[in-house]
């Protein structure tokens, strides 16, 4: 954990490998983390060699309350990004109906990037930096545009966002 570093009341953390705080960084309120780690004898993602179980948060990155956050593989949340609101569930693994086995894929939030309540990202997913996910949108691929306002089920770029808005220029973790 880096210096100011918090993890609030009720926020559960369990079976990962690795989790890891930036400076100023902030986990809320009643979150659930979970994850499978690596190095045990389960069957389960055994095909995924070079997984791992972790999230890691960066400087003044923060997750508020009341999410689910599923680090099967990595959940990377970058330089003062905001998991917002209540009841995001960010979501690495499912089943590859194909193979018929559990799957993994890590999902990544660039930095000074917000997620709007009540959103969905799955694993995969990226949001570039500087980027605003609207709320109660699905996430559930790769977006390389930064600066942009993505939003729906699935989310889509709907706009791009001034690059001077002061929540993307700001040099403090907590915002009034």
């Amino acid at each position: 954990m880096g210096k100011g570093a918090k993890i609030d009341h009720f926020s559960v953390a369990v079976n990962l490998d690795l989790v890891q705080m930036g400076e100023e960084s902030f986990i809320g309120r009643n979150n659930w983390i979970t994850g499978f780690p690596t190095g045990t004898s389960s069957l389960h993602f055994a095909h995924q060699h070079s997984r791992v179980s972790e999230l890691q948060l960066k400087e003044g990155a923060s997750i508020t309350k009341n999410h689910h956050i599923d680090c099967t593989s990595s959940v990377l949340i970058g330089r003062f990004s905001t998991i917002a609101g209540y009841n995001s569930q960010l979501l690495t693994h499912s089943i590859d109906i194909i193979e018929g086995r559990q799957d993994s894929q890590s999902i990544e939030i660039g930095a000074y990037s917000f997620i709007g309540t009540n959103s969905t990202i799955l694993g995969g997913s990226v949001l570039p930096d500087k980027s605003v996910l609207g709320a109660k949108s699905l996430l559930n691929k790769k977006f390389s545009d930064p600066g942009a306002l993505y939003a729906g089920v699935p989310a889509q770029k709907i706009k791009d966002m001034p690059n001077d808005a002061k929540y993307f220029t700001r040099q403090e973790a907590y915002i009034i």
